[in-house]
């Protein structure tokens, strides 16, 4: 049976995306277009594919078949197609990278700028979410992560700073009224600011010193969905509705210009930086290899 390649790529991006809408504004072409594509090749081959609901779009149980055959091949094929940009004077095309909104913030405002001036050609797609996914499921050629979340049989490359630290800070306003911990025991008399990951988990606070590590679970009046609410918890410490627990760097030019205090600063535990990953394939995207190669060198000799 012979199907349009074309139809088969509007399949897989509808799926990929989980609706026509999302999957139409991340491939610049229409909504209506793309339904016409999957219609046309669900008649063709007598399946349905996707379930329709006016909320959602899903693969069915076949379409869900045929999507992982496809995926492999269609991203090998695009590989293969992108070979044609080594004979450019320059990189062209999309890399879509997922990361966590602490790496959309933290780490990639210093690589991005100058990357994307040494590659004009190059569209960067970030998707920025705390979720654990598959990127090339996810229609991503790579993704960022921490080591301990990093998927298996991929290449990681690191990416920005080696060593982070998380910080635990409080107003000066809410310190004076309620005390000082001097031990991480003691944040159990506190108002603790806390974040929930979308899985439901709730990472626990650890501090260490001198060979002596403590990992707490405190309690508090704030809770919110780590990702983009994480400035409502910073704007509830400085306005003194507790103690909150984040990345040093994130907190730093609050407890520079002392809107913040630091709590228990040498028990603040320290963590490796950051991993770029993306699958050991043949065929490499030229965009992808560029975004390699450019964070692999150092910043003085970086194009």
């Amino acid at each position: 049976m012979k199907v349009d390649l074309n139809d088969l790529n509007a399949f897989v991006a509808v799926a990929r995306a989980g609706g026509f809408r999302d999957a139409a504004r991340m491939n610049g072409v229409s909504a209506s277009g793309l339904s016409e594509a999957v219609r046309r090749l669900e008649a063709q081959i007598g399946v349905r594919l996707l379930n329709r609901t006016t909320r959602s779009v899903a693969p069915t149980e076949a379409g869900a078949g045929l999507l992982a055959r496809l995926s492999p091949a269609l991203t090998e094929m695009e590989a293969a197609l992108d070979t044609v940009n080594g004979f450019r004077d320059r990189p062209a095309g999309t890399l879509r990278l997922n990361v966590p909104v602490s790496v959309a913030r933290l780490v990639l405002p210093a690589i991005v700028p100058p990357f994307l001036a040494a590659y004009p050609d190059i569209l960067l797609d970030v998707v920025a979410e705390e979720s654990f996914v598959d990127v090339l499921a996810a229609g991503c050629d790579a993704g960022i992560r921490y080591e301990e979340r990093l998927e298996q049989d991929m290449i990681a490359v690191p990416i920005g700073p080696r060593v982070q630290h998380f910080a635990a800070a409080a107003s000066p306003a809410y310190l004076d009224r309620h005390g000082r911990p001097e031990h991480p025991r003691d944040l159990v008399n506190h108002a603790c600011l806390r974040g929930r990951f979308p899985s439901g988990a709730m990472p626990p606070w650890e501090f260490q010193r001198d060979g002596e590590s403590m990992r707490l679970e405190p309690t508090g009046p704030l809770i919110v969905r780590i990702g983009g609410a994480v400035d409502l918890l910073v704007d509830a410490a400085i306005g003194g509705a507790g103690i909150i627990y984040l990345f040093e760097q994130w907190l730093r030019p609050h407890l520079d210009s002392g809107a913040l205090e630091p709590v228990l600063a040498p028990w603040w535990p320290s963590f490796s930086g950051p991993y770029l990953y993306y699958p050991g394939r043949r065929l490499m995207p030229a965009p992808l290899k560029a975004f390699v190669d450019f964070v692999k060198a150092p910043a003085g000799l970086r194009p």
